[in-house]
């Protein structure tokens, strides 16, 4: 009798030890940063779905279409657009764009969906081209969203982007439809504090030097009849 009793127990242990080992293994595969890297040119595939989906839901690939879309580009395909923008979408509080050219709609149109749900979208782009026609800064622009551009002669050539400020999207790739789908181009996406924490601070840099209301101090005027 004792000994049936003591295999149950046994059984009993081994079965919580498992169950044990796997709550600790899911807790460490969800505290692990988050480190992919993308490639393009991209394949083409319907992204509408994400656009609707929830801010939560927008980084996981199994996530499903909340409607159906009667376009005749492939549906339920990753590709490497798509997990860009699932990446992107996956704002709940901030972002922070910090890119050079910016023309391609379907990202323009994440920003705005982003705008609409509250988020904080700051935006930093190169004076000249802003002005450049087809252009997404006017559009981000006129929703209200913030721009500010560079003040001096040199180009701001970077592409990156904080989500949340605690995820960095960083990489070669220009926010254009010829980057997406003709270039060879590449985007690292990281939780990595060591990585995302530089970008914070020089976008931070950038957006404070870009101020339009931001005045240099005058200098010291020097009176040409004064000698020592």
């Amino acid at each position: 009798m004792w000994t049936v009793k003591g295999v149950g127990l046994g059984v009993v242990a081994f079965s919580l030890s498992l169950e044990l080992i796997g709550w600790l293994l899911r807790r460490l595969r969800a505290e692990r940063p988050r480190n992919e890297v993308l490639f393009f040119p991209s394949e083409l595939a319907c992204v509408e779905h994400l656009y609707t989906l929830p801010a939560s839901a927008s980084a996981a690939p199994s996530a499903a279409p909340s409607h159906s879309c009667l376009c005749s580009l492939p549906h339920g395909v990753e590709t490497s657009f798509s997990r860009f923008l699932r990446h992107l979408m996956s704002a709940s509080s901030s972002l922070d764009l910090c890119v050079f050219a910016f023309s391609n709609m379907d990202l323009s149109r994440a920003v705005l969906v982003l705008h609409s749900r509250g988020v904080t979208v700051r935006v930093l782009s190169d004076k000249d081209y802003i002005a450049i026609t087809g252009s997404q800064i006017g559009v981000l622009r006129k929703a209200g969203i913030c721009v500010r551009s560079n003040r001096n002669s040199v180009h701001m050539h970077h592409k990156f982007a904080v989500v949340d400020g605690r995820l960095l999207l960083t990489g070669s790739l220009n926010w254009t439809l010829n980057a997406v789908q003709n270039n060879m181009e590449n985007i690292l996406i990281t939780e990595e504090p060591d990585l995302v924490r530089p970008f914070i601070k020089e976008f931070g840099r950038l957006w404070e030097h870009s101020d339009p209301v931001r005045r240099q101090k005058p200098a010291a005027r020097v009176d040409a009849g004064t000698q020592d």
